[in-house]
């Protein structure tokens, strides 16, 4: 072979290289994008706020206490200057009594889809129950659907509650309606753990959870 056919040898086989290599990037660059792209909807669509107390003022709250059957518990809340609702009070087993309720009530959520219920909790060591309604009825009143809250004294937590946890009960009694998340209409916090004396619960947020 002479000194011109090798000459045109390196030149086809460097052109050759040089259009594996573009072919490449132009494989790769859409690759990577749809790759970002999907982790980027992963992360976005793996939680969901439900409730801001710092920027959501429609939201309608409501407490109810044991003094509806002759108890003596008092509950309060508000919202503190970090923007955090703060539920506190005092239980007393007086009068067959022992529960103070927190009910927030900002429309409908459709939750179908979700896994469940997240809250970030600052508590005191006793144990309160998630509380979410949806349109099941028992004698004409909401049936409310129960989760556990374990908090631990001083400490933020996060807990997840998942659906598939949620009893339904009403006034005490335990019930098997099927709890619907595309129908969910308030979320609530009960604390009723037989314990006298002062509770209080600092609440972050309120998210849903896949």
């Amino acid at each position: 072979m002479n000194a011109r056919n090798r000459v045109r040898t390196l030149e086809v086989m460097l052109c050759s290289k040089m259009k594996q290599k573009s072919l490449l990037t132009s494989l790769a660059v859409p690759f990577l994008a749809v790759v970002v792209l999907g982790l980027s909807n992963s992360r976005a669509e793996t939680s969901k706020e439900l409730i801001d107390f710092k920027k959501d003022p429609k939201v309608k709250m409501g407490i109810t206490d044991d003094g509806v059957m002759g108890g003596l518990s008092k509950g309060q809340m508000k919202i503190s200057e970090e923007g955090n609702l703060l539920f506190s009070g005092t239980l007393s087993l007086q009068n067959n009594g022992g529960f103070s309720s927190l009910r927030m009530d900002i429309g409908k959520w459709n939750l179908e889809g979700w896994q469940g219920i997240e809250v970030k909790v600052k508590g005191d060591g006793r144990t309160y129950d998630l509380r979410v309604t949806t349109d099941e009825r028992f004698r004409r009143s909401p049936i409310s659907f129960r989760g556990k809250i374990s908090t631990e004294k001083g400490k933020w937590t996060t807990v997840k509650v998942s659906f598939s946890e949620l009893k339904g009960g009403w006034r005490g009694m335990t019930l098997k309606n099927e709890f619907d998340p595309a129908k969910i209409e308030t979320i609530g916090i009960t604390v009723a753990d037989k314990k006298e004396g002062l509770f209080e619960l600092e609440v972050e947020s309120i998210k849903a959870w896949k």
